[in-house]
């Protein structure tokens, strides 16, 4: 039967990268972005044209939404056989008390509590499916919490809790020993600059579909691939 493959995250390089790489491996995915609703200094970025992409639409602060989703991938792919979801938010740089109500309620909905519909959806697919894997990505940065300015510039005040509350969520389900009939694996270490070759690692480890991945985190690394 033919492979399925939705990829869900943040619009990124990394998100981009992680495309690419299932591009060589299926004729189409199916993907969903988390959409950017906060303002970009110098407006928007190009939309990077991805080849073999089904893009599928998402609200990550409606649960019904992350149903639909998954229903829709289904749909499309015929089954959903991995399922790879990368957490690797916008920067926003700003003090707390410049913060609006409704950035706060678009940083809580959009990149936290939308992870948690959508994971909920996904467990419990595989779980009726029999089979398949669920991934968690979520890239280290050397840089989190400071800009380009300097030590002593404003912080990001989106990215640090945005990957935080993920991973939590994320290491909850990996260290919770269960018996489902599914894989659940977590990757981390990726650097700006690496995006490619780190994507193509995690790829390479889900590929394998084996058993003993599952329930543990991935370090991509420097000095060589940790497992």
């Amino acid at each position: 039967m033919t492979r399925g493959i939705f990829i869900a995250g943040n619009e990124s390089t990394l998100f981009t990268a992680a495309a690419a790489e299932a591009a060589k491996r299926v004729k189409s995915f199916a993907c969903a972005i988390i959409p950017n609703r906060f303002p970009m200094p110098g407006g928007p970025a190009p939309k990077a044209e991805i080849a073999g992409a089904i893009p599928l639409s998402w609200n990550p602060a409606s649960p019904i939404s992350a149903r639909t989703l998954v229903l829709a991938a289904e749909n499309r792919l015929a089954r959903i056989s991995d399922a790879i979801l990368i957490c690797s938010p916008p920067a926003l740089y700003k003090t707390v008390e410049a913060l609006s109500p409704e950035e706060i309620e678009i940083l809580v909905n959009d990149h936290i509590k939308g992870w948690f519909f959508l994971i909920r959806e996904l467990a419990q697919h595989f779980r009726s499916a029999g089979s398949g894997s669920l991934s968690f990505v979520a890239p280290e940065s050397g840089s989190v919490g400071k800009n380009a300015a300097g030590r002593n510039a404003t912080a990001d005040i989106l990215g640090p809790p945005a990957t935080a509350s993920f991973r939590a969520f994320a290491q909850g389900i990996l260290a919770t020993p269960t018996n489902e009939p599914f894989l659940t694996m977590g990757f981390t270490g990726s650097e700006a600059g690496s995006e490619g070759e780190f994507a193509a690692w995690f790829f390479k480890i889900i590929d394998e579909g084996s058993r003993k991945n599952s329930g543990r985190w991935h370090k991509h690394s420097k000095l060589g691939f940790l497992r």
